[in-house]
């Protein structure tokens, strides 16, 4: 599963938004300069986000966006399905965008897809806002050290 540029930035703001104290506001600006996020990409991204009714933003120059329900209430699989719809890597093993192949029948690896879907799943659909703010962030070092072979394309 690939997450999309859109979805990446919709969950680093949202998460901005998620670490404010009740009634702290950011401004457009802050959440793009401090989330690494283009201006007018974060425009389109936050509207988005208003019309879900997960943001509420605040008009005028003293104002701003902040988080219009519980961090606890929405989990990463919510966003990433609103941004990126399936999280089946392939279309025979997706509930919502199913595609038929010409291989069900005899394909000897859609089970493995079909595992990595239900995985990450339960993995998005577990994981709250509340928790991405508690998270700790992940170093390099932990991302590049594997126990797969050399060269597995991870």
């Amino acid at each position: 599963m690939r997450v999309s540029k859109k979805t990446d930035y919709a969950l680093r703001a949202i998460v901005a938004l998620a670490r404010l104290k009740p009634g702290q506001t950011l401004s457009l600006r802050h959440i793009a300069r401090s989330c690494d996020i283009p201006y007018n990409f974060l425009q389109q991204i936050m509207l988005d986000l208003r019309e879900t009714g997960w943001v509420t933003g605040y008009p005028g120059r003293d104002g701003g966006y902040e988080l219009a329900i519980p961090p606890d209430s929405l989990t990463m699989g919510e966003i990433v399905r609103h941004f990126d719809g399936v999280l089946a890597p392939i279309g025979c093993v997706s509930i919502t965008q199913y595609e038929p192949c010409s291989q069900e029948s005899v394909c000897s690896f859609r089970r493995i897809f079909l595992d990595v879907r239900n995985h990450t799943a339960r993995l998005l659909e577990a994981t709250t806002l509340e928790d991405l703010v508690k998270q700790k962030p992940v170093e390099n070092r932990e991302v590049f050290i594997t126990e797969f072979s050399e060269g597995a394309g991870i």
